[in-house]
């Protein structure tokens, strides 16, 4: 990783994580986070360095840890950090790490089950507008 900002995989055909990707530009006013789909070329050499994202088609955040090793962060530990990131009134989602891991997830994992009925599916990834652009990874 050659950046120090922290980068959002999301996946690109989904309306829910285009909109959250939405969302979150606007509420990020430092512009501190930013995105890749995981069907681009970043995200496939994320895939390829950190085997356990072979089949994952979760949020996940990458950043750099103290000793500047890349971290994965995925599922529920992503919205986490995301949350941490943000900011102001958003940390207090943090509070959310005292429930365990495992439920977390599974709820997390129930809505991302029901995403694409709830909220459509599209034929390819989103062009994010000029004044946004420099904020992605892979898209020219």
């Amino acid at each position: 990783m050659n950046n120090h900002s922290p980068i959002m995989l999301y996946d690109g055909v989904c309306g829910f994580c285009s909109q959250s990707v939405q969302i979150i530009i606007k509420l990020d006013k430092k512009g501190v986070i930013k995105f890749a789909p995981l069907q681009g070329e970043f995200g496939n050499s994320a895939k390829l360095r950190h085997k356990e994202l072979e089949n994952i088609d979760s949020v996940v955040i990458l950043e750099a840890n103290s000793n500047g090793r890349e971290q994965i962060f995925v599922r529920s530990d992503a919205i986490l950090q995301i949350t941490k990131h943000l900011g102001g009134i958003w940390k207090i989602f943090q509070i959310a790490q005292i429930i365990p891991k495992p439920i977390r997830d599974f709820l997390y994992d129930l809505f991302a089950r029901n995403r694409y009925k709830v909220f459509g599916k599209y034929d390819s990834c989103m062009i994010p507008s000029p004044e946004i652009r420099a904020r992605f990874i892979d898209i020219a």
